[in-house]
This record gives structure tokens, sequence and C-alpha cells, in this order.
């Protein structure tokens, strides 16, 4: 029998074309020998995600002949999580016509303690010189009529005209809901309360201890409204902080956040889990989703050997990519099908998308310690940033010229986005200071346990802020920098476009084809051309030419470093 994970909500629809396009994603064992197969070999616990293609009974009674058990189902594109300790699981359950693939989804108790989080290279290292201290509070000065308190932190903003006096003039994200497909969202936080979704928010993972150190509740699966990573409650402070007088403010002050949690406590995402979001976020129709993130355990995934330009891959693990890339180009399809604008961070490994190959230094990230380092050619894919229904957002510093660490690349970059950078304004006194970081809100509980914060919520350095009103209520934000962060710019002005131009959808809310909110976002962006000499060369950062400095191709108009140039809140709505 099928079963359900805490907080999922299965629908009766099964996608006949998408499950018909899994049957591609891999080719099954060949058929059984007349002799009898081998015996089972027990093993450790392990999950699997399982594609069919059939009804569920029957592959359900496939997953079961070959000693797995089902733990949840998503019908909508046709996969199963599923969960045996049979070491030839994947053999004996793709030897069944009713399987179409089948790949690990990861493995139980094969990690290490200690693991550092996915997220850690987005505070970058040395960056915690200065005095700390309780950081601000009251009403610190500097910030305009009707702007929140820390606006003056607030660089990025201003950049993109997401402010009162402009693109909030006309727009401010009412009636759009945004799904924030992440760590998780701490919706005690004040400048979050408001604006958060209870109802409708989810967490489609449980818990590794392996991983993510000690479960917090019994059953493993945290509730929809913490966040026990972090990242996710920094990203749905840009996309929406409440517009309350408090704290910070976020590029749409009055958007709807929804938590449809993908990511570890850790910061891994995986595949099941992720497909499973994607499905739920299209079948309650958010208007926006917002994926700072790549799917593990491939940064990259590919579809034959012929892509391995060096380094060695495994039939299983061709398998996997293989998988990934057909369930998840087949989620994101759908979501975008049903109306969900779908916007993700181009990714941190100062890496030339369009060039004919990528280095990978870092796959399979898990079971963590299993990475082979490889070149691969760039059909194999970053996902979700480079599927077809996906805008793709590269990080800019507060000067706009690209940050040293974003991906870029003509054709794979659609937007460039405030992302921060530590390094950016060399020369001058801001050169290697929080303040060219991204200012976002962070849940205290975290802060205290990594350290930015002491235990009575004070920060410890000046990467953090704390903000308290007159009330004694306090919010804690922390500063970081990544495309991570860039992302949830665009997801924000995203939504402004949707309030702007979308139509009433009942009950205040408003909706927008995907294609025309990204036909506005490219109009409307800020043109940023190449830099003289076409090479963005970073060594007086002090960053190895050779590594990082970036060719920029194309015109001012589109380019690799920008593509259609820096979000423009404003102009995206006619505030400007």
């Amino acid at each position: 029998m099928w079963s359900q994970r805490a907080g999922r909500i299965s629908s009766p629809r099964t996608l006949a074309v998408l499950a018909a396009a899994v049957t591609t994603v891999v080719a099954t064992a060949p058929a059984p020998a007349a002799t009898a197969a081998p015996a089972a070999e027990q093993g450790p616990t392990a999950e699997y995600v399982v594609a069919f293609t059939g009804s569920p009974e029957a592959a359900s009674a496939a997953v079961q002949a070959a000693g797995g058990s089902v733990a949840d189902v998503t019908e909508e594109v046709g996969v199963a999580l599923v969960t045996s300790d049979n070491t030839r699981f994947l053999d004996d359950v793709r030897a069944h016509g009713e399987i179409a693939g089948a790949a690990r989804n990861h493995a139980v108790g094969t990690s290490h303690p200690g693991l550092p989080h996915r997220f850690a290279e987005e505070r970058p290292p040395g960056a915690h010189a200065g005095g700390g201290g309780p950081g601000h509070g009251g009403d610190p000065s500097g910030h305009g009529p009707g702007e929140e308190p820390l606006a003056d932190l607030q660089w990025d903003m201003e950049m993109i005209g997401a402010t009162p006096d402009a693109a909030q003039r006309r727009a401010t994200g009412r009636g759009v809901d945004v799904g924030i497909m992440d760590t998780g969202i701490d919706a005690s936080h004040p400048d979050l309360a408001r604006n958060f979704d209870a109802a409708r928010s989810r967490n489609f993972t449980t818990d590794m201890p392996d991983i993510d150190g000690p479960c917090e509740v019994p059953s493993c699966v945290d509730p929809a409204d913490v966040d026990d990573g972090g990242h996710g409650s920094h990203v749905a402070g840009i996309v929406a902080a409440d517009d309350n007088g408090f704290g910070i403010g976020g590029v749409a002050p009055d958007a709807t956040l929804v938590n449809v949690r993908a990511g570890q406590d850790s910061g891994y995402f995986f595949l099941y889990e992720t497909v499973a979001a994607l499905v739920y976020s299209a079948d309650i129709r958010l208007d926006v989703v917002n994926m700072s993130f790549y799917t593990d355990p491939w940064l990259y995934n590919c579809t034959s050997r012929d892509e391995y330009v060096e380094g060695t891959v495994t039939d299983e693990e061709l398998a996997e990519q293989r998988l990934v890339r057909e369930l998840l180009t087949g989620a994101l399809a759908y979501a975008s099908g049903r109306g969900v604008t779908l916007v993700a961070a181009a990714g941190n490994e100062n890496t030339d998308l369009s060039a004919p190959t990528r280095a990978d230094e870092t796959s399979p990230d898990y079971p963590p310690d299993a990475a082979r380092p490889r070149v691969v050619a760039n059909t194999c894919l970053n996902l979700p940033t480079e599927a077809p229904d996906v805008i793709a957002v590269s990080a800019v510093g507060p000067s706009t010229t690209k940050a040293d660490y974003s991906n870029y690349g003509l054709g794979d970059v659609d937007i460039a986005a405030p992302g921060g950078w530590y390094r950016d304004l060399v020369g001058t006194p801001a050169y290697q200071t929080p303040g060219n970081l991204i200012l976002s809100s962070y849940p205290l509980q975290v802060a205290i346990a990594e350290g930015l914060a002491d235990e009575n919520g004070l920060p410890v350095d000046d990467m953090s802020v704390r903000y308290c009103d007159d009330q004694g209520v306090c919010g804690f934000y922390t500063y970081l920098q990544g495309t991570s962060m860039a992302s949830p710019h665009v997801a924000g002005v995203a939504a402004l476009v949707i309030d702007e131009f979308g139509r009433p959808t009942g009950h205040g809310g408003r909706a927008l084809a995907p294609s025309v909110v990204a036909r506005v976002l490219a109009r409307s962006a800020e043109d940023h051309p190449c830099p003289a000499g076409g090479v963005e060369d970073y060594t007086d950062e002090g960053r190895d030419p050779a590594l990082y400095n970036a060719v920029c191709q194309g015109t001012t108009d589109v380019n690799g470093l920008y593509g259609e140039g820096i979000v423009d809140a404003a102009a995206a709505v006619g505030g400007r």
C-alpha cells in the first residue's frame, strides 16, 4: 500500500505525459536469464527514487517483489520514494516492466558527524573582524520616510529600486504567493510572521541525524514553520520581509510566503523531496517559486559516457544522473505549465556555463567524501537552474560588477541581481567588509548554534545585526553572499510584476503567465555592458586570474555575465 509522509498532500491525478517521458530515463536491466535470480542480500537500508509508467498498484507490487517498501508517491509525475535493505534492489526493481527507472535518493547511515554545511561558503572566511556587540537597537539614523529601520544597510534594495519611493509605490506583491523551496522558513521571525502562510506550508524532508544533527522532534519531520538551517529564512526575507516598521524590508513586502521545504537542515536537496515540492507548488497554484540550490548528489547531470571528457563514471551513476534530469525537468515543466514562475540561482562555482566543458570537483557530493574530479560537456546540466522553464540568476556586488564566485555564460544566465560580494570595492574602505554582503532575516536559534550570536542573542561580530523595537521585540539578521541571495531578488520582482499586471483570481489573488513575467523582467532589466577588453579581471581582488577571470561574450543588451541586465524592480512595474 502507498503510504504518505507527514505534511504530504497527494493528488489522484497522474500526468500521463510525464509518466510516459520517464520511460526514457534509464535502460532497464537485461531480461532475467532462465536460471533463478540470485537471492537478495541484506544490507543497510537505503532510499530510492522509482519512476513508474503503469498503475500505482502494479508499481507497488514490483517494488515489493524487489524487496522494497513504498514510503511516499507523487502520482503527477509517476515517481515513488522507496526504502529497501536489498543490496540488489536497483537491478531487481528495474527488471519489472512497470518500472521506468530507479536510482538512489540517499543512503541512510553512510555519512559522518560534523559535515560542513552546504552553504558555508556564503559566509566568507575571515569576515568576522570587528567589534560585534548588540547591533542596532531602536531606530538607526539614515533611513528615509516610510523605510524600514535597517534600510540603510540594504544597498541591494536601493540598487534595484525595491523601495517605498520607487517600485513599491505601485506594487508590493499583495495577492501573490511565493514558494520558498529551501531549508524552511522561521515563521516566528518578526519580519516574516505576518506574510507566512502556515496553512499551505509543507515540509517534504525528514532530518537525517548523521548530516543534519540531532532531530528536533521525535518524528524527525520538522514542523513547516521552522528553519533549522537558516538559509531559507534568509532567502525569504529578501523576497518579502514585512513592511512593518521593524528591521529590514523585502522586495515584495506584502507577498505571501509559502514554505515548500525540500532542503535538509544541512543544505542537501535530494531528488524525491525536490520533485514532490515542485509538484505540490504547482497543485496549490503558487505564483513564484525560488530555488537557491542544486539537486544532489550531482552538480552536473549527464546522459551518456560520451559526455565525460575526463574522469570515470559507472553505469549506476549515469542511470542516477539520467533520472535526475528526466524527473526534475518534468516536474519543472509541470509547475511552469500550471502558472508557476520558476527562479533559480546560477551557482557559485565561478564557471562559464556556456564553455564547451565544465569541471566538477564535488560530485557526487553524497555520501560525503565520495567526490571524484571530472570534466564533462556543457550538455551535462546543473538542475534546476539549467532547465528550460527556469529563470537563471547571476550575482553582482554593490559596484554592479559580477561577483567573482558567480557562475555565468551567454545563453545560460538570464538576468543578474544583487548577491553580495565581500571582495567588491577594492581600494576603498568598504573592501572586505560585511556591508558588501546581503543582510536578511535569520533564525535566532540557528545563529546561536552556529556561533553567530551568544547565548543572549547578541551578535558576536559585525557579520550580524540584532534589531529591537521599543516594546522589546527583537529580530536577528545576518550577512551572506551568493547567487542564493541574487535569485530571491528576482523572485521578489516577479511578485511585484504579477501584482501590477496580473489578473484577479478571486479572494484577492493575482496571476500572470510565467512567460509574460519573464518577458517583463528581461525588458525592464538595466543593461550592463561587458568590461573593456571583454574580460572581467579579478586580480586586484586577490583572485587567481587563471581560475576567476571571466570572459564576457555578447552585447550590452545581452551578455554572459549579466544576461538581460541587472533586475530593475522600479522599471518592471513602471515606477521609473
